[in-house]
């Protein structure tokens, strides 16, 4: 049974687009350390969401404009920007993108969305990774740290606290009128998260590690076990893959977490496209009732 809508699903996201799709989920880069990065083994672009007629770009790491071009995607359309935190990984390019975006200020335009210490830096030896010409060739910068909700056109964006301060980092959940998204980044640990993502369509969510490999400040896929369970959304993508994640092979890791949760989990691909619209809880209802 569970092998049968494993393949429905995979069916439904891979092959639901030639409907004049509006919204849709696409990952520039899949890679979550230095070494995977840096080798180039995984992509560091970021992930794009299309939600009707908005465009937004989650954590524009190394080569989001490559990747951005290898998929036919036009950073001029981006509405908003949204940032995780401030590190390489996840900010790189984020003046790269603006100024794609923004024409390098000719045309001030769009959103950025992140911890303050994105825009005023880490501390004395780390600086925003945001320049202050590119802040402000932006329309609006809203800084999350003490924030729980925004709203961006129809769409309300949740902001999920992680453990550590949202100064310095977090998670955005979107809430569409179709469906909800989530999109956990890197982290340590800790039981509140998956509480906080409960009535989630899809959840992302960033695994460095596999189930032999334990760090205090990243999850493993015995952390993502107790998250995707406590959250029991229709869909959970890994993604954010390091080393040892490399070499124990996030496919596999995916399906160890889908034995144990008994939830749907697949690790995301550089170039992967998923069709949100099939992972609502109607749309899921649907499939299951085809094998029955």
């Amino acid at each position: 049974m569970n092998n049968l809508i494993s393949l429905g699903n995979t069916f439904l996201y891979l092959l639901s687009f030639v409907d004049g799709m509006q919204s849709r989920l696409l990952f520039l880069g899949t890679g979550g350390d230095s070494f995977v990065i840096g080798k180039q083994m995984r992509a560091s672009g970021g992930i794009m969401i299309n939600i009707d007629n908005a465009q937004f770009h989650i954590d524009p790491g190394p080569g989001s404009l490559v990747m951005a071009k290898m998929m036919g995607l036009n950073l001029r359309e981006t509405t908003a920007l949204f940032v995780t935190g401030n590190e390489l990984i996840k900010a790189n390019d984020v003046n790269a993108v603006v100024s794609a975006m923004t024409h390098d200020g000719i045309d001030k335009k769009g959103v950025l969305v992140c911890p303050s210490t994105v825009v005023n830096g880490t501390s004395s030896d780390i600086g925003p990774f945001i320049n202050k010409f590119y802040h402000n060739c932006v329309e609006k910068t809203i800084t999350i740290d003490n924030t729980s909700k925004i709203g961006i056109n129809d769409i309300d964006v949740e902001i999920i606290s992680l453990d550590m301060p949202q100064s310095i980092s977090c998670g955005y959940k979107f809430i569409t009128p179709k469906f909800s998204l989530a999109y956990v980044p890197d982290t340590g640990f800790d039981a509140k998260i998956g509480e906080s993502l409960q009535n989630t369509d899809i959840l992302i969510i960033s695994v460095q590690d596999p189930r032999n490999a334990k760090r205090k400040e990243h999850l493993n896929s015995e952390d993502a076990e107790k998250i995707i369970k406590k959250a029991n959304p229709q869909l959970a993508v890994i993604t954010g893959f390091g080393t040892k994640m490399m070499q124990s092979d996030p496919l596999y890791e995916a399906r160890e977490i889908q034995r144990a949760v008994g939830i749907q989990v697949i690790a995301a691909k550089d170039g992967m496209m998923i069709n949100p619209m099939s992972f609502t809880t109607s749309v899921r209802q649907k499939s299951l009732d085809s094998y029955q």
